[in-house]
This record gives C-alpha cells, sequence and structure tokens, in this order.
C-alpha cells in the first residue's frame, strides 16, 4: 500500500475513532497518526486472530474498518495512561 493510500485511510480512520470515542479528532496530523498506528494494530490482530494477511491493503472499507477498530483500541490504551489526554 502506498503512502498516500495510508494517509488517507489513516485520516478517515483516525477521524471516525475520535468521533466515536468522543474525544472529537486529534487535529489533522494527530487524526492520521492515530488511524496509521491503528492500522498497524488493526491489521496485526486481523493476521493473527482472524487469519486475515492483507486486512489493509488499500483505499477499501476493510482496510477502513480494520485501521478503525484499531485506532479506537489505541485510543482506549491511550486514556488508561496516567496524565493522558482527557476530556
Amino acid at each position: 500500500m502506498g503512502i498516500l493510500a495510508w494517509i488517507v485511510v489513516g485520516l478517515i480512520a483516525g477521524w471516525l475513532a475520535g468521533q466515536v470515542m468522543r474525544g472529537g479528532g486529534y487535529g489533522l496530523i494527530g487524526d492520521i497518526i492515530v488511524g496509521i498506528v491503528g492500522a498497524l494494530i488493526g491489521g496485526f490482530l486481523a493476521s493473527t486472530l482472524l487469519k486475515m494477511p492483507d486486512a489493509v491493503n488499500g483505499i477499501n472499507v476493510t482496510s477502513i474498518l480494520v485501521a478503525f477498530i484499531g485506532a479506537v483500541i489505541l485510543i482506549a490504551i491511550l486514556r488508561m495512561v496516567p496524565g493522558g489526554r482527557r476530556r
């Protein structure tokens, strides 16, 4: 997957996760970073637990869903850490 596709999927997934987790998002760059890291987490979980090695493979609904789930997990973990951003 190309860098532009990672950025687009990361932006969409990060923004959606910020909205669902009642954080209102983390800004453009923050949403992209959360989404890309979420895609890595979601892709890892999908490949190990669901045996889907190509879960994040382009700009499509499956990739965005996997990245979104990973981003939600990342935000939940970050909120459990003391001193994290809270609203």
